[in-house]
């Protein structure tokens, strides 16, 4: 059987790798709708080696014939738009924005780990897609704590500027430029320049002297792994273009043998663990680039402290963290027969 979609942002970084993956791994697809702003109609987007799909206008689709929306915009959109798609197509939704992920109804799905909250989903047919290093931090914490409850996680992440938007990535660009040409050139995206720099801040600094991204880090790793779970995050963004990274310290309430650490990462499909005596083997943003598994190395241990371990995690952000993520939860629909040719409610 095949199905009806709609990708609203198809033309943004997250957009448009959503695309390349739903054709890379043969998502069954009747019609495929790209969907944008005004500006963009008239114009295409690539789906697979050879087709293209024209962009349509996002405010006056009819997503009433739509089996599955993936929501690939901002907040600002996805709280105008999806209460209408709700309210006129009895279409899944799978969300990349922030809007509605601690609604308490809406589950926040990384597959691999709490496929389970899936039930959670059946009345709003809403499901949230979690923050683009949360899905790593997530995974890969949550892996490690079978039969161990986590009590506490330190991280610092160093996050590349796709994850702000093309816009973003087009700045680190131009400023890289710039520098070699003694030319200057004032920071447009971020609060300070990004060439040659690491700024301390994602999004807003709020009053408690947590960013608005660490916000995200530490409500979203409780609602996935448990409430009381203790965060304590510092998000960086670095002058990389694509791949997050995160220097992780997780406490465990049960001492972890490295051994028994190892052994849970192997385990998992969707980790790749180096793990060597090499000091030089270890996974940076641009060795994994295109790649859909979370890295994990540089696992270690202090041997005085036997509940804590420390790790580096590398991930493909707009891959893994973002669109892979959706379509293995548009793929799990599928496979629990979820999606339904949609009519308009009754």
């Amino acid at each position: 059987m095949s199905y009806r979609l709609a990708v609203v942002g198809a033309t943004g970084n997250v957009g448009r790798v959503l695309l390349d993956i739903l054709s890379e791994r043969d998502f069954p697809v009747e019609k495929l709708h790209a969907l944008g702003s005004e500006r963009s109609v008239g114009k295409s987007v690539s789906f697979g080696e050879k087709e293209t799909v024209p962009l349509e206008f996002l405010d006056t689709f009819d997503f009433s014939q739509i089996d599955l929306v993936f929501f690939c915009a901002s907040d600002a959109l996805a709280q105008k738009h999806i209460p209408h798609i709700q309210g006129t197509s009895k279409a899944y939704i799978i969300d990349k924005s922030s809007a509605f992920r601690m609604d308490p109804h809406v589950p926040l799905m990384v597959p691999e780990i709490n496929a389970g909250t899936l039930s959670w989903a059946a009345k709003k047919r809403l499901i949230a897609n979690p923050n683009c290093v949360v899905v790593p931090l997530a995974l890969s914490l949550q892996t490690l704590a079978q039969g161990n409850s986590l009590k506490k996680v330190v991280v610092s992440t160093y996050q590349s500027v796709s994850g702000a938007g093309k816009e973003a990535m087009d700045e680190l660009y131009l400023q890289t430029k710039a520098t070699y040409v003694a030319e200057a050139l004032t920071p447009e995206v971020f609060s300070k320049p990004i060439a040659f720099n690491v700024i301390p801040q994602i999004d807003r600094i709020e009053h408690d002297g947590f960013t608005g991204e660490e916000h995200k880090i530490m409500s979203e790793l409780k609602k996935i792994i448990h409430p009381s779970l203790q965060v304590t995050p510092t998000c960086v963004r670095v002058p990389v273009f694509n791949g997050h990274a995160a220097s992780v310290h997780a406490t465990f309430e049960k001492p972890l043998p490295l051994s028994a650490a190892r052994e849970r990462f192997s385990a998992e499909k969707s980790i790749q663990l180096y793990d060597s005596a090499s000091k030089e083997l270890y996974a940076t943003p641009l060795d994994i680039a295109g790649e859909d598994a979370v890295y994990i190395s540089r696992l270690r241990q202090d041997p005085k402290t036997p509940t804590e371990l420390t790790f580096w995690l590398t991930c493909d952000n707009l891959r893994k963290g973002a669109a892979l993520n959706a379509v293995q939860i548009a793929e799990l629909l599928v496979r629990h027969k979820l999606l339904e040719k949609s009519l308009k409610p009754d």
